[in-house]
């Protein structure tokens, strides 16, 4: 599982003209997931983004958590970071998890992000999607499990 996590003033995802999640303060995530990916590994990384603590206490460090700024969050599948580039011109996404396991594993990954108190919004799986956001810093991590 792999997650590219931006702390955003703003994101939004649309399909065509229609918003399917917009948020303010937050996290975006981008995730990919692939073929071995469990609920250990989706456990993990819904705590380990919930409990980062990326955003400025009063001191200005990065002391605060989502929980603690009331952020949310806007999750969005993006298979292509699977993508491997290092042959030719056109990158492989065998690495992808296919829409049969991946819909199940997104959707539980989206379910444990909301049980820990999150408000959480979501793209739309394999559609075309337009995702506009504010980098806030910018701060951006990738995470994988």
């Amino acid at each position: 599982m792999r997650v590219l996590l931006q702390r955003v003033s703003r994101a939004e995802v649309r399909v065509g003209t229609r918003i399917t999640g917009r948020i303010e303060r937050g996290y975006l995530l981008l995730v990919g997931l692939t073929h071995d990916d469990d609920e250990a590994a989706l456990v993990w990384m819904a705590e380990k983004v919930v409990g980062l603590r990326l955003f400025a206490d009063a001191e200005d460090k990065m002391n605060l958590a989502l929980a603690d700024v009331g952020g949310a969050l806007l999750v969005v599948s993006q298979f292509t970071l699977y993508g491997d580039a290092i042959k030719g011109r056109r990158p492989s996404f065998v690495d992808a998890a296919r829409p049969e396991v991946a819909i199940p594993l997104y959707e539980r990954f989206v379910g444990l992000l909301r049980e820990r108190g999150v408000r959480v919004e979501i793209g739309e799986f394999g559609a075309m999607m337009d995702v506009e956001l504010v980098n806030d810093g910018p701060v951006t991590l990738w995470l994988e499990r």
